[in-house]
């Protein structure tokens, strides 16, 4: 059995099977009618600026996409902050495209919702170690896409040993409760010493502390069991067990420091958001989070053409009349949706701005770049610039802000 988790192939994908039905109908009727328009379609989550920023990523799976197609396409930079308007563009014939339009939208919505979230808990505790916690809540096949947003956010570092293969990352993480349940109630010192025997030098001894008795009393036992060998405790104490837990998290910290451990660490874990991030951001030193960032809705991009030039030659042939006569195409849009070519440009006070192409823009950077000329790959990628990006770009525009 060559997919025995019954995913959507890679091959699928780049062949444009990968697709709403309705597209490969759109495309057995434009055949039937002889019709193959040269188009400007743009990809968009809102028309205008809204005030609410989000990430942008995706965009090294769209090129991987779109590599050899005869499309000319545009696109912010990997990593870069949005509010409204264009964030890809794509012009050539409509049938070189048609099919890819459900892939494409795939590609960029749901990391781009990923990485807006990873974002709003980097902001949220700027000076803490951050790590992502949160393959376990997606699928297998996607949770390189997590971490890799995670990782342009800013996040510290990333949980998954597979998606580290793809990403050259080292995965981090020390131990599960399941650890601490094979050697039982009482035998915590056993597990920790275990532990610190068995693993690497460099595997920080993060112990944890919440699986029988109270978080005090195992750190204290935890302290004591590896003294100096211990870089710190994690508190993933459940919910419904919590009550305060910035309380239980001060508490353990004068008890270790009372005893002379203030060198040890303190990092909290377990359905942690950007709201206990800033609560608990001056008291704890690290923190795991999973669903914050895996639960985000995706960002409802869509693709529309607003610019069409009609032909009437052989779709086969791949060009229309309108590709010879140098005109420029007539602006179009549905209901609810801007006509015309647009450029966006970040402002130099951190705003997001729409105009069109034709007209004279703000004083400001324009953000669309070429991404793919003549399906000619033309711009490389590196996670580190787009993490950079991402992280200067939330500064310029105040992303979080209002919450630190």
């Amino acid at each position: 059995m060559t997919n025995p988790f019954g995913t959507v192939s890679p091959a699928a994908i780049l062949e444009g099977r990968a697709t709403d039905a309705y597209f490969e109908r759109t495309r057995t009727t434009l055949e039937h009618a002889g019709k193959n328009p040269h188009v400007v379609a743009e990809v968009t989550a809102d028309q205008f600026p809204t005030g609410s920023f989000e990430v942008f990523t995706g965009v090294a799976d769209v090129v991987t996409l779109f590599e050899g197609r005869a499309v000319d396409i545009d696109a912010l930079p990997d990593g870069q902050l949005f509010d409204g308007g264009p964030v890809l563009r794509i012009e050539g014939s409509y049938l070189d495209f048609a099919e890819l339009e459900t892939s494409l939208l795939g590609f960029l919505s749901q990391p781009s919702g990923f990485a807006t979230a990873a974002l709003e808990a980097r902001r949220a505790a700027p000076e803490s170690l951050v790590l992502s916690f949160g393959a376990r809540h997606v699928h297998p096949s996607i949770t390189s896409t997590v971490e890799r947003a995670a990782l342009l956010a800013g996040l510290d570092g990333i949980s998954h040993v597979a998606a580290g293969e793809i990403l050259g990352r080292e995965p981090g993480g020390t131990m599960p409760h399941a650890l601490m349940f094979c050697f039982g109630e009482g035998n915590q010192p056993a597990a920790w010493e275990a532990f610190d025997e068995a693993v690497a030098e460099d595997v920080p001894r993060i112990a944890l502390v919440d699986t029988f008795w109270d978080e005090k009393s195992e750190s204290l036992l935890a302290a004591d069991t590896l003294g100096d060998d211990l870089d710190g405790v994690r508190i993933d104490t459940t919910s419904s067990r919590r009550g305060d837990f910035r309380h239980i998290v001060r508490e353990v910290r004068w008890e270790l420091d009372e005893r002379g451990y203030e060198d040890v660490d303190i990092f909290c874990s377990g359905g942690l958001g950007p709201a206990e991030l800033r609560e608990l951001r001056d008291v704890a030193d690290g923190f795991g989070v999973g669903s914050a960032i895996t639960s985000a809705d995706g960002v409802d991009f869509s693709l529309d053409i607003v610019e069409i030039s009609e032909g009437s030659d052989d779709p086969s042939s791949g060009r229309t009349q309108s590709d010879d006569d140098g005109d420029e195409g007539d602006p179009i849009s549905k209901r609810g949706k801007l006509s015309g070519v647009k450029e966006v440009y970040r402002t130099p006070d951190g705003g997001h701005e729409v105009a069109l192409r034709e007209q004279d823009g703000p004083d400001g950077d324009r953000l669309l770049e070429p991404l793919v000329r003549d399906g000619e790959i033309v711009r490389e990628f590196d996670l580190e610039a787009a993490s950079e990006r991402c992280l200067a770009d939330a500064e310029a525009v105040g992303f979080g802000a209002d919450d630190r």
